[in-house]
């Protein structure tokens, strides 16, 4: 017998049209909707199964609750979810809530991205990288150390402050440098969390400061998806 998980979530009973609003802006299909005598939803999209279940007084804000989605086409998953958002909302909302994040390879050995829904629940969606599909440990290398924790910090924990904190004190150090490659993605995610924390005119030289680094074609490779966010988050 092959089994299913399907994953049930919190969120806000007032909310639930918001919460079915987004997923259809994401291509998913509501495919069951009960109001009374409590909010219940069920969206899908393909193979992926979300349910909704509603709470009164539930805190969007406060929320930790989400699921991981496996693919393998996280790069088109990505692509398709920033277009329907931008069609239903005329923008790609990056930050509060709703939001979608950057696609990012991570150390631990999946691309990945993460979306979070109007009522603060979080979908990690990822595709595993290489051929090592385990879990591994974070990187001892300083500087790749600082770019997993921050990224943990910024989009895990939602602790931007914690994250700009790692990243400063990483390129504040004077005896050791990162790479080209390191000290780009490093400027990216600092200037990312600045504009994202309201510091305008902050993120603006952060940001100018990256467009500034000099890479070759291996550090243009290795640093791609920075390079992307950079010239989306300059535009």
């Amino acid at each position: 017998m092959a089994e299913t998980t399907i994953p049930m979530l919190p969120c806000r009973s007032s909310l639930i049209e918001s919460v079915l609003d987004f997923y259809t802006a994401l291509g998913f299909a509501t495919t069951y909707l009960q109001k009374s005598p409590y909010a219940y939803a069920v969206v899908e999209r393909g193979a992926i199964e979300l349910q909704f279940y509603g709470m009164k007084g539930y805190e969007p804000a406060s929320s930790h609750s989400g699921c991981y989605v496996l693919t393998d086409d996280v790069d088109g998953l990505h692509a398709a979810f920033r277009a329907g958002l931008k069609a239903a909302r005329g923008r790609v909302p990056t930050r509060g809530l709703p939001r979608i994040g950057p696609l990012k390879d991570m150390t631990y050995g999946v691309r990945q991205f993460l979306i979070t829904d109007p009522t603060g629940n979080t979908i990690r969606i990822g595709q595993p990288v290489g051929e090592d599909h385990s879990h591994r440990p974070a990187p001892k290398e300083t500087f790749a150390r600082a770019l997993h924790m921050a990224d943990l910090f910024a989009d895990s924990k939602q602790d931007l402050p914690g994250a700009a904190k790692i990243i400063d004190r990483a390129l504040g150090l004077t005896d050791e440098s990162p790479t080209p490659a390191q000290k780009l993605r490093l400027l990216v995610l600092r200037g990312d969390i600045a504009q994202r924390m309201g510091e305008v005119e902050r993120a603006a030289g952060l940001l100018e400061a990256a467009a500034r680094v000099d890479l070759d074609a291996e550090g243009r490779e290795a640093a791609n998806d920075a390079l992307a966010r950079l010239a989306e988050l300059r535009g």
